[in-house]
C-alpha cells in the first residue's frame, strides 16, 4: 500500500520536475530525505558528513533530472546515487584525513556518539556489522531499507540471484551466530 502512494507521488514530482516547477524539487526531498539519510549514515562515519551526501545527492538528482528516464526505478536510481555520492565523499575524507595525520592534525572520529551507542544495544545489529561489506549491505538496504532484491541489485550493480544468495548467505551467518550464542 505504501509502494502504490509512493509510485503516484512520486509521478505527480517527476510532472512538477519537467516543468521546471522549484515545488517538484522540494517534495522529492520530502518524500526521501529520511530514507536516504538512514542509508548515508550507514555509509559514512559521521552524521555531518552524511548530510552532506544526501544533500549532495539531491542536488545531482535534480541537476541531472532532464536526462533521467522514468520506468518505475526511481528508488533504486536514487539509491544508485545515494551510494556514488557516499563513496566519493568518503574518498575525499579519507585524502583529507591522511593530509591531517601528516601534518600532525588528529583524526576524524569514525563513529558519531548517539548512533554507535544505540547500534551497540541491539545484538542484531552487532551480528549484521560483523559481517563481511557485501553481505552488510545488502541486509541493510533489505531490511532497515525495505528495498526489494531488484532493487538492491540495481543499487549495487549485482544480478538479482547475486543479491539473492548473498542475502541467504548472510541470514545464515547470522542465524549459525545467534545458535552459538545461546
Amino acid at each position: 500500500n505504501r509502494r502504490v502512494s509512493y509510485l503516484t507521488r512520486e509521478d505527480e514530482i517527476f510532472e512538477k520536475l519537467k516543468k521546471g516547477d522549484p515545488d517538484g524539487a522540494e517534495e522529492l526531498v520530502r518524500l526521501y530525505y529520511a530514507e536516504i539519510l538512514r542509508y548515508c549514515l550507514f555509509r559514512l562515519p559521521d552524521r555531518s558528513m552524511a548530510e552532506d551526501a544526501v544533500q549532495e545527492t539531491f542536488l545531482k538528482v535534480v541537476k541531472y533530472f532532464p536526462a533521467y528516464r522514468h520506468r518505475g526505478k526511481f528508488r533504486a536510481f536514487l539509491y544508485k546515487v545515494a551510494a556514488n555520492t557516499c563513496a566519493d565523499l568518503w574518498r575525499r575524507s579519507k585524502h583529507e584525513r591522511l593530509m591531517e595525520d601528516y601534518e600532525g592534525m588528529g583524526e576524524m572520529s569514525c563513529q558519531e556518539a548517539g548512533v554507535g551507542q544505540a547500534e551497540e544495544d541491539m545484538d542484531f545489529g552487532k551480528m549484521v556489522r560483523e559481517l563481511p561489506k557485501d553481505l552488510r549491505e545488502i541486509v541493510y538496504l533489505r531490511f532497515a531499507q525495505d528495498l526489494k532484491l531488484r532493487e538492491i541489485g540495481e543499487v549495487t550493480g549485482l544480478p538479482m540471484r547475486t543479491v539473492q544468495t548473498r542475502l541467504r548467505t548472510a541470514l545464515a551467518q547470522i542465524k549459525a551466530r545467534m545458535e552459538k550464542e545461546e
